[in-house]
C-alpha cells in the first residue's frame, strides 16, 4: 500500500469555544489542538469566541454554529468532505448524517469514543448507533470499554481523557496551613439526579464546622438551595459555573473533592482534581481510574462508607498530605500529548483501511 501523501480530513459536530466547559468538547479541542496540522485538516464547529489554539491552527476550519438551518447547512460538509466523522453526537446533524451515510453507502469512516457507562438506558439511540456502526470504537476508561463489549459484542479499546496543565496544577509554594480556618469540602460538576449533590449538602449538615462550595448549575439547583434552607446549613456556598482556569483554583483551596455521583463514563473532573493535589472521594459503581483507592484518595461502595472516609480525610491531616502528593504523581498518567498522539495513529490505521 503506497503512503497517503495528502492530509487526512476530519470534521467533528464538536464546538471549539473556549468557554464552553462540555467534557466532550473539551476532549476534542485538545486533541485537535496537537495533532500535526501537516497531516490532519480538522473542521469543527462554533458559536463564539473559539479556543485562540484551534483559531490558529493551521488546516484548521471553523464553521459558525447558528440559531436555526444549521443541520441543512453544516450536513453537506459532514457528508462529502471528510474522510472521517470523529466523535458523533446525539444531535440532528448526527442522526441526518447517519441517515444518509447508510443510504449513499459513503466511504467516510466513524471513529467513536464512548463516554459513559453503557447499559440498558444509556446505550440507546444515536450512542447505539455510533458504537454498531463505527469504524472504530473507544471509551475514556478500562471499564467503561468492557461495558460497550458486554452490551453491544463491540471490541472497544481504551483512550484516556487528558489533563490541562494550563490550568489544573498543584498549589505553589508550601503546602496550605488553615491557621485555625475551616477545612473546604469541593464539589464540582453539573446539578443533576445521577450526581446527587443532595448528598454532599446532608455532609455539610453534618458536619457545621467544616465548609462546602458547590461549582457548577443544573436542574437541581433550585432544589438543592432549598435543602440548604430547610437544614439550616450556614457553611454552604454556592459559586455557580467556574471557567477551567477559575476551577482549578477552587481546587487548590480545597481540601477534599466529593463526588458522590453514581452513573458515569470516567469524568474528567476526578482527573482534574488529582492534578491539583486534592484527594477524592468518589463511588466505585464506574471504577474511575482517576483515583487509587486508598492512595490518592478512596473508591466508596456505599453512602455510609462516604461519609466515613470523609470523616477520616478530615480529621488526619497526614493522610490528607499524602494522598495529595500521590494525586499529583498518578496524574501524570493522564498526559494530553502522549493521548493526542494515540489518536493520531488512531486516524492514520482507520483511513488506511479499504
Amino acid at each position: 500500500m503506497k503512503p497517503r501523501t495528502s492530509a487526512i480530513t476530519i470534521f467533528t459536530p464538536s464546538f471549539a469555544d473556549e468557554e464552553n466547559t462540555n467534557a466532550q468538547n473539551l476532549t476534542v479541542r485538545e486533541i485537535v489542538s496537537r495533532l500535526p496540522p501537516e497531516s490532519f485538516h480538522v473542521t469543527m464547529l462554533y458559536i463564539r469566541n473559539p479556543d485562540l489554539r484551534i483559531v490558529n491552527r493551521e488546516n484548521t476550519k471553523l464553521l459558525p454554529y447558528r440559531k436555526h438551518g444549521n443541520t441543512a447547512r453544516l450536513l453537506g460538509r459532514a457528508l462529502f468532505q471528510p474522510d472521517i466523522y470523529f466523535y458523533p453526537r446525539q444531535g440532528p446533524l448526527d442522526s441526518a448524517f447517519f441517515f444518509f451515510r447508510k443510504r449513499l453507502r459513503l466511504r467516510t469512516k466513524v471513529v467513536t469514543h464512548i463516554v459513559m457507562v453503557m447499559n440498558d438506558a444509556t446505550g440507546t439511540g444515536l450512542v447505539a448507533r455510533s458504537i454498531v456502526e463505527g469504524d472504530a470504537v473507544f471509551a475514556n476508561s478500562a471499564y467503561v470499554s468492557c461495558t460497550v463489549r458486554e452490551k453491544f459484542g463491540v471490541p472497544a479499546a481504551t483512550i484516556y481523557n487528558g489533563i490541562d496543565r494550563r490550568f489544573f496544577f498543584p498549589p505553589q509554594g508550601p503546602s496550605k496551613a488553615r491557621n485555625g480556618q475551616p477545612l473546604v469540602v469541593l464539589y464540582a460538576g453539573s446539578f443533576q439526579a445521577r450526581k446527587r449533590v443532595e448528598l454532599v449538602i446532608e455532609q455539610a449538615a453534618r458536619l457545621p464546622h467544616v465548609f462546602f462550595r458547590f461549582v457548577g448549575r443544573g436542574e437541581t439547583e433550585p432544589g438543592c438551595l432549598a435543602l440548604v434552607e430547610r437544614l439550616v446549613c450556614k457553611n454552604v456556598c454556592f459559586v455557580g459555573h467556574r471557567s477551567p482556569a477559575q476551577l482549578g483554583e477552587e481546587m487548590r483551596q480545597s481540601d477534599v473533592f466529593l463526588f458522590p455521583s453514581i452513573l458515569e463514563g470516567h469524568p474528567q473532573v476526578l482527573g482534574q482534581a488529582a492534578a491539583c493535589g486534592l484527594p477524592a472521594i468518589a463511588m466505585n459503581v464506574y471504577r474511575p481510574e482517576y483515583v487509587i483507592h486508598g492512595e490518592s484518595g478512596f473508591l466508596v461502595e456505599s453512602d455510609a462508607d462516604l461519609a466515613h472516609k470523609l470523616d477520616l480525610l478530615i480529621g488526619n491531616p497526614a493522610l490528607r498530605l499524602s494522598m495529595s502528593a500521590a494525586a499529583v504523581a498518578h496524574s501524570h498518567k493522564f498526559d494530553w500529548d502522549q493521548i493526542a498522539g494515540e489518536w493520531a495513529e488512531v486516524f492514520q490505521e482507520v483511513v488506511a483501511r479499504h
